[in-house]
């Protein structure tokens, strides 16, 4: 199937593009861009992959919720909010399927996809969650990953759904990646970013948000390298700064 990414992904960059639709739990050797929420496309990406409609899917029995990999955030949310499912209350306004959430670790603040994680099935085979060894905003998983199971042990907490959703709310709009970069220990990417005097700072289309300086944002016709020389100009500046090397949350293919 052919995806235009500068209508599919969530910073609005990059070309038509063949990419395999993936039906079957079986070994694939190129990319998984699930919703290509955090995902640089460059004009020549590598293999691409993306899971079918099969694997959109929520099941919930004997206190375990099994979740297809292809299922958005919103979903997740939606179901566990309805059927009173605590442990997802952070991830409402985080964009991405399920496949994306696990591998980047996705959460806000210390509340993070894998705390209640039970195991991961992937075409590597059944992954349970230590072995995937997660950290802040990564993991080492193997292979495509089609399905995962969480353990409920708790009610869903709307007051911490609200304070979690206020946390969000000094969020730019417009067409982003969502965070650039991952927070160093001990600081925020966005502080370093202003600090190094790029926050509102611009390269043809793209420029970091005057809202949060960890937004990258396309304002209309940012292109691949408008992004990248963006991203790399950050690094630099930082680290000519205050020796701290930033982690790009981003993908860049």
């Amino acid at each position: 199937m052919k995806i235009d990414f500068s209508k599919y992904s969530s910073v609005k960059i990059g070309g038509i593009f063949e990419v395999e639709l993936i039906d079957e739990t079986s070994e694939f050797d190129g990319v998984m861009i699930g919703g290509a929420n955090n995902i640089l496309i460059s004009p020549n990406p590598p293999k691409m992959g993306i899971l079918g409609s099969k694997f959109d899917y929520i099941k919930l029995k004997n206190g375990v919720l099994k979740i297809g990999a292809k299922t958005s955030s919103a979903k997740i949310y939606k179901f566990a909010k309805d059927n009173n499912l605590g442990g997802f209350e952070f991830i409402k306004k985080i964009p991405g399927t399920l496949g994306g959430l696990i591998t980047m670790n996705a959460g806000i603040k210390e509340y993070e996809i894998s705390q209640n994680l039970k195991c991961v099935s992937t075409s590597k085979g059944l992954k349970s969650s230590s072995e995937c060894e997660f950290r802040y905003r990564g993991s080492n998983i193997d292979g495509v990953i089609f399905e995962a199971s969480f353990e409920i042990t708790k009610e869903f907490d709307d007051e911490l759904s609200d304070y979690l959703n206020q946390k969000r709310n000094n969020q730019p709009n417009g067409a982003s990646f969502g965070s650039c970069f991952a927070n160093p220990k001990g600081d925020y990417a966005g502080r370093l970013i202003e600090a190094a005097g790029l926050k509102g700072f611009r390269i043809g289309g793209c420029g970091f948000s005057h809202k949060h300086a960890n937004f990258l944002i396309n304002y209309g016709g940012g292109t691949f390298e408008d992004a990248l020389n963006l991203i790399n100009l950050a690094k630099e500046r930082v680290w000519e700064m205050f020796g701290i090397s930033l982690r790009c949350e981003v993908v860049i293919l």
